[in-house]
């Protein structure tokens, strides 16, 4: 595997160039075994973890195909397409083959929403050699007869199981049925569970399979921790933590939104520049704090899973999990965001008492024992015990009850959901 490199893979002198311009020379194994195969034609199936140059694997051989004998596309036509689960993905993936492909004359556009499809529409309007997509944008554009996927020749669908887990399987089975028969097609995904197999089935044509790393193994050069530590003293940890000057370009991950933003705020206040991203900020916003933080002006960015694997920085030290995530699928994609391209990272997890369950899942999938480390924080006081063992509040209720709501019946109709499980019980005794 040493004696490979890119020009013996049969990689065209313009990419080689390109290539040789960001310093990348040797293939990684998944870019190793994908690049001959897809040059020859054959559809694949690529399992592979988060890191492994997967893009890279597919945009060559890709941006390859497309340029001997280019024939500029017709308007509103694609001739091949790239979806992704999401927008930060999308855009990252659309970066990349403008770098591979920077010495060849192909037209790319990125279609993703959050953000005006003004400008979309106008990108594709002349028509393009490769669309990267988001897949309710771009039905969104088909149905509006903006896009034409009647041309495509070929197909990619990436993180297939993220797709899964955000729902878009059905939307994928949708655009998969427009595009024409004959075609090549890719699909990658870190697990494969059955929705996926299935897809793989309905998609694919005798693909090859090449599988890099075992499902649910992490990421070899991650260095894990976890330490166990109430959860109200999870922020006074995270500070305690990043005293240390050696975790310099940190992604922290919670599971919710409003968590996300409050520990943003918490580390600012605490004089840590760091900023927060999600799926209830604009793509712009996004794309700000993402670009700050690619760009060394953020410290700390702070994550949901939603941008899990969109996030594509190299030098990434540390990713803290501020909240274990309740799929352990989640915790692979999160600690792979270190260690890319060869380099080490280290992955540390915090887990309160609710989570040891997310805990069990995680360690049953990856079959690793996490490193238990102490910390030094006080142990908590009888008053601040007390109080976090106190029943939150239900979400949705002034007060934990409904007596601060008006109960009158919604104009739609529908009535105020703590009277549903009333409503059915009086429907059964009818």
């Amino acid at each position: 595997m040493t004696d490979i490199t890119f020009t013996t893979l049969g990689v065209a002198e313009p990419i080689l160039r390109a290539l040789a311009a960001e310093n990348y020379t040797v293939p990684t194994p998944i870019q190793a075994k994908a690049v001959p195969a897809l040059l020859a034609g054959r559809d694949l199936l690529g399992i592979a973890q988060t890191g492994t140059g997967k893009t890279a694997a597919f945009g060559i051989p890709l941006l390859q195909k497309l340029s001997i004998g280019h024939v500029p596309p017709k308007p509103r036509e694609a001739k091949s397409l790239i979806l992704a689960p999401t927008r930060e993905l999308a855009v990252q993936i659309e970066q990349s083959l403008r770098t591979y492909g920077r010495f060849l004359n192909l037209k790319m556009a990125v279609i993703l929403g959050g953000v005006s499809q003004n400008s979309q529409i106008n990108a594709t309007k002349q028509g393009v050699d490769i669309l990267v997509a988001t897949p309710g944008r771009l039905l969104d554009l088909v149905n509006q007869r903006h896009i034409k996927l009647d041309t495509v020749s070929t197909f990619i669908v990436d993180e297939a199981d993220r797709m899964l887990d955000m729902g878009f399987i059905r939307d994928v089975r949708k655009i998969v049925a427009m595009l024409p028969r004959q075609r090549q097609s890719m699909l990658f995904s870190a697990t494969m569970p059955d929705d996926v197999v299935k897809l793989v089935g309905d998609m694919l044509n005798q693909p090859e399979r090449i599988e890099v790393a075992p499902q649910g193994r992490t990421a070899d050069r991650v260095s894990q921790k976890l330490y166990y530590v109430p959860a109200m003293q999870k922020r006074q940890l995270l500070i305690e933590l990043l005293k240390d000057a050696g975790m310099n370009r940190v992604i922290v991950f919670t599971r919710t939104k409003h968590g996300a933003n409050k520990v943003a705020e918490h580390l600012l206040k605490n004089g840590v520049q760091s900023d927060a991203i999600h799926g209830n900020k604009s793509q712009n916003a996004r794309q700000r704090a993402l670009d700050s933080f690619k760009g060394g002006k953020l410290r700390v960015l702070v994550a949901t899973d939603i941008a899990a694997r969109g996030i594509d920085v190299d030098d990434v030290s540390h990713v803290v999990n501020f909240e274990l995530p309740n799929e352990p699928e989640s915790y692979v994609h999160r600690i792979g965001r270190t260690a890319r391209a060869g380099a080490g990272g280290a992955a540390i997890s915090f887990c309160d008492s609710s989570e040891r369950a997310y805990l069990r899942d995680i360690e049953r999938l990856t079959r690793l024992k996490i490193e238990e480390v102490a910390h030094d924080l006080p142990p908590l006081t009888e008053a601040q015990k007390s109080a976090a063992e106190e029943p939150r509040r239900p979400q949705g209720h002034r007060h934990g009850k409904p007596g601060g709501h008006n109960h009158a019946p919604k104009k739609n109709g529908s009535r105020p959901h703590w009277h549903r499980d009333r409503d059915k019980k009086r429907g059964a005794a009818a």
